[in-house]
């Protein structure tokens, strides 16, 4: 068999709708199971069937990504969902003892796999990926706003409510707390006990950091994940369009044919055949 065919037969089977489906079912149960395996009862019942299943999830994943690598080879590590996989596996491939407990724990975000396996959850993390410039930018807005604020609310209330403004860093805790919307009420009654007019800074500063620039994080990542979903339209519109990927796959593969039809007509004396279809002696 050429080994361009037996690429393409692997990468079939690595790509069709039966293997998603099992790995997506190893994800679920391999999750389940390190779950249960926090609660005592069942760990104490049930604990050696529950480390079989966890041996044989690994193995259905080392298997996986041995043959996605055989499948795409270098275009392996280019994909970086592939890289994503593999470095989760890989974590579980390290050996834990009791002093690495911290990486036994780490098993569980092989259920992380889920983001790279479902389509839906691929394009979600795709569009907060792309949104990430478009993030930072309000981000530093966020924190120019509540630095400012944190420095004025020291000053003003930091000698009649040093718990809470008492310094720059418990200031800035305080307005973060402020931003969230946890207990703000009783922060900002405690402070109008001295200042009864303070209750304009605290409303002028949840308005403009919950109500305008944490909102703008969402208009960012809702426009992101359009665009993202309007790039998948467009692909699913236009099928015939084949990828980067499987343009080489198909010029190897006919490489190889020719090698191997070549190769015949040497070993059983046949002329070549030019072009227009006549035999050069």
């Amino acid at each position: 068999m050429p080994i361009a065919k037996r690429h393409g037969g692997v990468r079939g089977v690595v790509e069709s709708q039966i293997t998603q489906r099992v790995i997506i079912a190893v994800i679920l149960i391999n999750a389940a199971a390190l779950g249960l395996e926090t609660v005592p009862q069942v760990a104490a019942h049930h604990g050696p069937l529950l480390q079989a299943i966890d041996r044989i999830a690994l193995a259905i994943f080392v298997i996986e990504l041995a043959a996605k690598a055989c499948a795409y080879r270098t275009g392996f590590v280019r994909d970086p969902w592939n890289l994503f996989d593999a470095a989760i596996v890989g974590i579980s491939l390290v050996p834990h003892s009791a002093g690495l407990s911290v990486l036994r724990a780490l098993r569980i975000l092989r259920a992380l796999r889920l983001i790279s396996t479902v389509p839906s959850m691929r394009r979600v993390v795709s569009a907060l990926l792309s949104a990430i410039p478009g993030m930072a930018s309000i981000a530093a807005l966020l924190m120019l706003v509540l630095y400012v604020a944190a420095v004025m609310a020291a000053k003003l209330y930091g000698a009649t409510n040093p718990e809470y403004f008492g310094d720059l860093g418990s200031s800035l805790f305080t307005l973060f707390q402020v931003m969230t919307g946890e207990s703000w009420s009783n922060v900002a009654r405690a402070v109008m006990d001295h200042h009864p007019w303070a209750w304009l800074f605290f409303v002028g500063f949840i308005l403009v950091c919950t109500f305008v620039v944490l909102n703008l994080f969402i208009a960012v990542v809702v426009r992101a994940m359009e665009e993202g979903e309007a790039a998948a339209s467009q692909r699913a519109a236009h099928p015939d369009k084949a990828s980067q990927a499987d343009i080489t796959l198909l010029l190897a593969e006919i490489s190889a044919l020719r090698a191997e039809i070549q190769a015949l007509r040497k070993t059983h004396g046949i002329p070549e055949e030019d072009r227009s279809g006549q035999s050069v002696s």
